[in-house]
């Protein structure tokens, strides 16, 4: 297996999202062992995994994405219910980075 981007992956988007997942990995996990949400270990695990797929240049990693900003969405609206300043600081980052995987020329290099 190489460690190299597959030949049209969109690899500054996958390490972003990579450190990203990471990020929320670790803060998640101390969040959990304090008692607190899984929520944030459960999403670095699965931007981790939507960024290690598309370096490797699968559209599965768009499909995992998709998957994880409705279960924001959804987590949001659990969390804060339908408060307009509550729902914008849950959702606003990811639903951005969202915005920048429905690109065309992102998702035809895809496999």
């Amino acid at each position: 297996m190489s460690v190299l981007p597959r030949a049209g992956a969109p690899w500054i988007l996958a390490i972003l999202l990579v450190l990203i997942g990471l990020y929320l990995l670790v803060g998640g996990t101390e969040l959990v062992l304090l008692g607190g949400s899984a929520y944030y270990a459960i999403t670095g695990i699965t931007v981790l995994a939507s960024g290690l797929l598309l370096w490797r240049g699968r559209r599965l990693g768009l499909w995992l994405y998709a998957a994880m900003i409705l279960g924001t969405i959804l987590w949001a609206l659990w969390e804060v219910g339908l408060d307009g300043w509550g729902l914008a600081a849950r959702l606003i980052a990811p639903c951005v980075l969202g915005l920048w995987l429905l690109l065309p020329h992102l998702r035809r290099k895809l496999v």
